[in-house]
């Protein structure tokens, strides 16, 4: 008996996946809960292991292919039982069989084509559509077949008795959250030429298709006032005008020299993402300065010990969260949301933390982050990203986060103005943390250069609900802690 592996859901609102990378070739043995393909999909990139032993019968999807979840995607046979084709159905036939998963099947469609009859579809005023070989051989259209005369079974027609492409079919099936956007603007998805996955349209596609068509309507808008009342309502009656195309891409000169290669999904993800946090969010920025010299003489002293004592090493990162935690309980507008024109305050932080990897970028959450202490922190800080870079995330650690801090400084960048991760309204980033010569004041009031541990912090916040004076009082308060050094380590 052979078992399927289908393609999981990997959080509530994921409806289909990607699949990147078979790990195990057909006919090779695999162990239970041994990881066997890689997938990714709008919220993570994931492993997924073998449901149970045996060996690898048959891939059914191709690596690049997006199919719907519960879709069936290999087939594990016993461990004796002989490999099977490497792929057994070409990417076409993927396509078919994840246009089937995604769309209900017509009761004729189901039908063998060898019993499907030649005989063509009449529409609901009772006129008939010939076959598609008699509409190519004569311009005329040609008189129904006989029922009996064999032939190719005609393609099912979609509503209103027209034949959809394989082209627009493909277009048709986007995420929940493009159709969505396309239904709330009367925008037809099949019209659009997508950027993804054998000609998808993207969550950006069609944001951007939307943006031009207002860009266009600017100036139909203003000639408008030319034309006649009476003959311009005329022509609105007569013939409904056409949503403008999308303003073309500006060409690129490629030479034989360069080298073009398709974004991997997590790079699209990322451009979407952050295009719509700029197009949504009123960003705006403000950096400090900050004397870690106490804060570095305490963790100098009990970073061995901590070390030793809990198998995790004490970084800065730890007491960064926990000032952060302090500052958004005495300032909730930066803990917040914006809900259309509700403003959402969040009692509970959880923290975003992003992470660097070779491949992209990734926001793990600390959930309840002001629960923990600084041993909590820097486990979990350490724990997510090490998940992070080997792809063991779960859905859930991935989004829900209230406020986020990204640190470039482990890179060297002194500081930084971050994009917003939506729907937060800010993002704090932490540049390096190095000795400098500063101006010190001693008890006297006589100034003098000396030697300081510092660094800059940057907030980027959105300032639909942040006022500058808030961010920088928020600001104000995440320095004072950070300078005092007065960190519980338990």
């Amino acid at each position: 008996m052979a078992t399927d592996v289908i393609m999981p859901q990997m959080g509530e609102s994921i409806a289909e996946g990607t699949i990147t990378k078979w790990l195990k070739k057909v006919g090779e043995p695999v162990k239970r809960d041994e990881p066997i393909f890689e997938i990714s999909t709008d919220k993570v990139d994931a492993e997924i292991p073998s449901p149970v032993a045996g060996t690898l019968s048959e891939i059914l999807v191709p690596e690049g292919t997006t199919v719907a979840i519960n879709t069936v995607v290999a087939r594990i046979g016993e461990a004796t039982a002989a490999p099977g084709a490497a792929v057994s159905a070409p990417a076409a036939q993927a396509e078919s069989k994840t246009e089937a998963a995604a769309a209900p099947v017509q009761p004729e469609q189901a039908r063998p084509a060898a019993a499907a009859p030649a005989a063509s579809v009449s529409d609901a005023t009772g006129s008939a559509k010939t076959s598609a070989s008699a509409e190519k051989a004569e311009s005329k259209p040609a008189p129904p077949a006989p029922a009996t005369a064999p032939g190719p079974a005609p393609a099912a027609p979609q509503q209103g008795g027209s034949v959809e492409s394989i082209e627009e079919r493909i277009r048709r099936r986007s995420s929940p959250l493009v159709r969505k956007i396309a239904s709330e603007h009367a925008v037809d998805i099949t019209q659009l030429e997508g950027t993804g996955i054998h000609s998808r349209v993207t969550k950006n596609d069609i944001l951007s298709y939307i943006e031009n068509r207002k860009v266009a309507a600017v100036p139909a808008l203003a000639e408008a006032p030319a034309a006649r009342p009476a003959e311009a309502l005329g022509a609105a009656r007569a013939e409904p005008q056409a949503a403008p195309a999308p303003a073309p891409r500006p060409s690129i000169a490629v030479t034989d020299r360069d080298e073009v290669v398709p974004m991997t999904r997590i790079r699209r993800i990322t451009a979407e993402n952050m295009s719509l946090s700029k197009r949504t969010s009123a960003h705006v920025a403000t950096v400090f300065q900050v004397d870690y010299t106490v804060l570095a003489r305490l963790r100098e002293q009990h970073k061995g010990a901590f070390l030793q004592k809990n198998g995790v090493k004490l970084t800065y990162l730890p007491f960064i969260f926990r000032a952060c935690v302090q500052a958004l309980k005495e300032f909730p507008q930066v803990n917040a949301s914006i809900d259309g024109e509700n403003i959402v305050y969040h009692k509970d932080v959880h923290l975003g933390m992003a992470v660097a990897l070779d491949w992209g970028l990734i926001v793990p959450v600390i959930r309840n982050a002001d629960e923990k202490s600084i041993l909590g922190l820097a486990r979990a800080a350490q724990d997510l990203a090490e998940r992070a870079r080997t792809k063991k995330l779960k859905p859930e650690e991935i989004h829900g986060g209230t406020f986020t801090v990204t640190n470039p400084g482990v890179f060297g960048s002194l500081f930084g103005t971050p994009i917003i991760p939506q729907p937060q309204v800010a993002i704090l980033g932490v540049g390096a943390i190095e000795k400098r010569p500063v101006v010190v004041t001693d008890d006297r009031g006589d100034d003098a250069l000396g030697i300081r541990t510092v660094g800059y912090l940057a907030l980027s916040f959105d300032h639909r609900l942040i006022d500058g004076a808030d961010a920088d009082k928020f600001m104000a308060a995440l320095k004072k802690t950070l300078e005092k050094g007065e960190f519980d380590l338990g």
